[in-house]
């Protein structure tokens, strides 16, 4: 084993140590329950930790990340994700969380060719040529990225929504809110982009108008 790899395990038993001796029970705790009010859909990018972000222990907050926190009506693996927190573990709040510098934004927005990502770019690259008129008049490119990275989020709000998953939800009753944030690299603060819809019934007119 590498020493790279030996000191990842070495980082685990100091963590489960210190863990352990401010809470004894927390890992039995732990092992027996998962009871989170939060979904997080989020980007895979390093510098964005869910729990660490928002300051929550482990169990609570469900977690999905992917490249540009994208959901797309085609993804097995994030719509599974939705169903079980929904359906399951019965999550009050679904939040879809993007950060501004985010590297999957930047490359869609670029000319160049990244390879089979690039199938999964074409989706964000939707999302620009949606508001491709607010987003040219922009001059700043940094600051036409990161408008990007919001409107981003605001589409894939609308995705989560118009899901099968989260419609027969709010049809039973189920108390629901899908929320659209963002997250600053630069500054660890969250912004919400107040794109919060509760309803079927909210959803249509909140979305008509994103």
């Amino acid at each position: 084993m590498s020493s790279h790899l030996e000191e990842l395990f070495k980082k685990n038993k100091e963590w489960a140590t210190k863990v352990t001796e401010e809470n004894p029970e927390f890992f039995s705790t732990l092992s027996h329950q998962q009871y989170p009010e939060y979904l997080w859909i989020g980007c895979a990018d390093s510098r964005v930790p869910a729990n660490q972000i928002v300051d929550l222990l482990p169990g609570e907050v469900f977690v999905h990340r992917n490249i540009a926190n994208v959901v797309v009506h085609t993804d097995l693996n994030c719509l599974s994700v939705i169903q079980f927190a929904v359906d399951v573990l019965k999550v009050k709040h679904i939040m879809v969380v993007g950060h501004y510098g985010c590297g999957g934004i930047k490359a869609a927005m670029g000319a160049e060719e990244h390879g089979m990502i690039d199938n999964w770019l074409r989706h964000i690259k939707d999302v620009y040529r949606l508001h491709r008129e607010e987003i040219d008049a922009i001059t700043d490119e940094h600051a036409q990225l990161d408008r990007m990275c919001e409107l981003n989020v605001v589409e894939q709000v609308a995705n989560v929504c118009h899901s099968s998953i989260v419609q027969n939800a709010w049809k039973m009753g189920q108390e629901l809110h899908v929320h659209g944030w963002c997250y600053s690299l630069e500054n660890g603060l969250i912004t919400d982009l107040e794109r919060t819809v509760s309803s079927a019934s909210e959803s249509i007119e909140q979305l008509n108008n994103m």
